[in-house]
């Protein structure tokens, strides 16, 4: 399984090769660095914790579980099967891991709507528009029998519509940027623009290690050395 972390650009449309046109959403995705890697043995199951974005200040309980990691504002889990590849903290995930024609899914939160009505949150068609409907064009009627007066659990009624966690299922890939980390995924994908989304899709998890960059403290010291040689020198040469 391969999975990535990413935002919601926003949606376009892309020419395919045999003439058609394809609605896409643009996904900014990664890179993403794996924070935590959790196992059966410690843990009780299987999963590793990936980070996404970066965030200016860190509490203490974050700090310590990102350290040696910038720090990641998003950080998210999933669920791996313990014999597939060799997790480690640090190893850092991008859109290379995925290819033209995989089928994915999915998750993110929904646009919220705010309070709405039956008509708009469950699809109800409302009352017929004749004499002496009045206001009850687009109100529910009935919620509860008179018998045991009072309105069931799970009553469809109005209230508060979108803000949910929702997964489309079998998207695919059209296209990758590797090197602007976008994937044009097909068709419409849940949230708001710039909303954090998951991308889930099969297939063997590529990773990258991030090579360790040259402390600034060392490379004083090694211009003082080649500089101590560089008199020595001379000063044989002197003699």
């Amino acid at each position: 399984m391969k999975f990535i972390l990413g935002k919601k650009i926003e949606m376009t449309q892309k020419f395919m090769p045999d003439g058609t046109v394809v609605p896409v959403t643009i996904v900014s995705a990664g890179p993403c660095f794996i924070t935590q890697v959790k196992s059966a043995e410690k843990d009780g199951y299987q999963a590793v914790q990936v980070g996404y974005g970066e965030k200016n200040k860190l509490n203490k309980a974050q700090a310590g579980n990102l350290k040696g990691l910038n720090n990641q504002r998003y950080i998210k889990e999933f669920r791996v099967e313990a014999d597939k590849t060799a997790y480690e903290k640090g190893q850092k995930i991008t859109v290379a891991a995925f290819a033209k024609g995989d089928i994915a899914n999915v998750i993110g939160v929904s646009k919220g709507k705010g309070f709405q009505g039956v008509v708009k949150r469950h699809g109800f068609h409302g009352a017929k528009r004749t004499h002496g409907t009045k206001d009850q064009e687009r109100h529910s009627g009935s919620v509860g029998p008179k018998g045991p007066a009072h309105t069931f659990k799970g009553t469809r009624m109005g209230g508060r519509m979108g803000g949910d966690q929702v997964t489309v299922k079998n998207l695919e890939i059209i296209d990758i940027d590797e090197k602007n980390n976008l994937l044009f995924v097909k068709g419409a994908i849940p949230g708001s623009r710039n909303g954090l989304v998951e991308i889930i899709a099969l297939g063997k998890m590529k990773l990258e290690k991030e090579e360790k960059n040259i402390k600034a403290e060392e490379k004083p010291v090694e211009e003082e050395e080649e500089a101590k040689s560089e008199i020595e020198n001379k000063q044989t040469e002197a003699k």
